[in-house]
């Protein structure tokens, strides 16, 4: 394995995310449009890793983001501290009293069922953490000083504005600078990108960010639309059989970006919004992994399976070093938290292993 990580006794956390965490609010078995009542969670692609890989993983994480110091803010922040992610890099802002300049993001979310699609609706104009800029956070005190073995991030923190995209490279620069390692999960959100510039500004963005990344995550949709890379004959439903394609794809990206070390990607075939094929694959030493198949998943939230599939990734690399490890802790992980409500992994350790190994769904007693 070609990751070169610094030693545990050297850093202060084992993984640091940069993103923006919102407001989950979760109608149940009803829709967004008739519900009455809402189940309220935390929840954001960058920070939903940092989350999985101390909750199930034990690991020591923190996040990077911002909220407006108001009660909705430290509801958000009260999430965090349940889920054991460290908070001191979290930055305050002003409430102005009524939201018109800044704000904290709600994500109203339902979860789908049968032919009926999982349906997400951000509202995250002005937050605090759009607005976060290049010398907001002490990287070299972070990444120097107190030391960082793993940071993640992603192309949907880099597509809130101007300023994220200029802090995400910001960050990224310097992680690699003091050895730390850095994976990057494309993400692509066409509605995140709609306004300021769509498809061309994203890959502009994320091409420059590319440089800098020693793991890169993404499905075929995210690599054609934020790198450029098409996968020939791939439709929404790629599977986990049909992985030539796309494997092309991935020496092709590996060929013009010299610097991953590591691409993944999960495959996803969807029969329905609750019937799922998983799997994943994993590149790495001119080598490729795949994991155990999930044929017929079902699935109760898809929302968050592919950070929680990151999340095992990560620890996979970070404990074990081994590609084939790594891809199926991942694939096992991503599977069991999409069995649970909310954007986060309520699954354990012991039950991703169990998993992996083959274990059946037996009630446990």
């Amino acid at each position: 394995m070609s990751l070169t990580l610094k030693p545990t006794a050297q850093c202060q956390f084992d993984e640091l995310s940069l993103g923006e965490v919102m407001l989950r609010l979760d109608p149940g078995e009803t829709r967004i449009r008739t519900t009455r009542a809402f189940t309220a969670w935390e929840g954001g692609g960058e920070y939903n890793v940092a989350r999985g890989l101390r909750k199930c993983f034990g690991l020591r994480t923190a996040v990077c983001t911002a909220f407006v110091d108001n009660e909705v803010g430290h509801l958000i922040e009260d999430f965090i501290l349940q889920g054991g992610v460290n908070t001191d890099y979290i930055q305050w802002r002003e409430d102005d009293g009524i939201g018109r300049t800044i704000r904290n993001g709600l994500n109203f979310t339902e979860r789908g069922f049968g032919v009926r699609g999982a349906v997400g609706v951000s509202d995250r104009g002005h937050t605090a953490a759009s607005q976060l800029k290049p010398g907001d956070f002490d990287w070299e005190k972070i990444f120097g000083s107190q030391g960082v073995r793993w940071f993640h991030t992603g192309g949907i923190f880099a597509a809130l504005s101007e300023s994220t995209a200029a802090l995400t490279l910001e960050a990224v620069k310097a992680a690699k600078k003091h050895g730390t390692i850095v994976s990057y999960d494309l993400n692509y959100r066409p509605s995140l990108w709609k306004s300021i510039g769509g498809q061309a500004k994203a890959r502009a963005v994320n091409q420059e960010i590319a440089k800098y990344v020693d793991v890169m995550i993404g499905n075929e949709e995210d690599f054609t639309a934020s790198l450029g890379f098409e996968v020939e004959g791939a439709d929404e439903n790629l599977s986990h059989i049909e992985t030539d394609a796309f494997k092309k794809m991935i020496t092709n990206a590996v060929a013009k970006y010299k610097n991953f070390q590591v691409v993944a990607t999960t495959l996803r075939k969807v029969t329905s919004a609750t019937t799922n094929d998983w799997g994943a694959i994993c590149y790495t030493d001119g080598k490729f992994f795949e994991s155990r198949a999930y044929p017929a998943l079902e699935i109760l939230d898809r929302v968050g399976g592919g950070d929680s599939f990151a999340s095992g990734l990560i620890y996979g690399f970070l404990k074990t070093g081994d590609a084939a490890k790594a891809v199926n802790y991942g694939a096992a992980h991503g599977a069991l938290a999409m069995t649970t409500p909310g954007d986060t992994s309520m699954a354990t350790l012991k039950e991703v292993e169990k998993l992996m190994s083959g274990g059946s769904a037996r009630v446990v007693r």
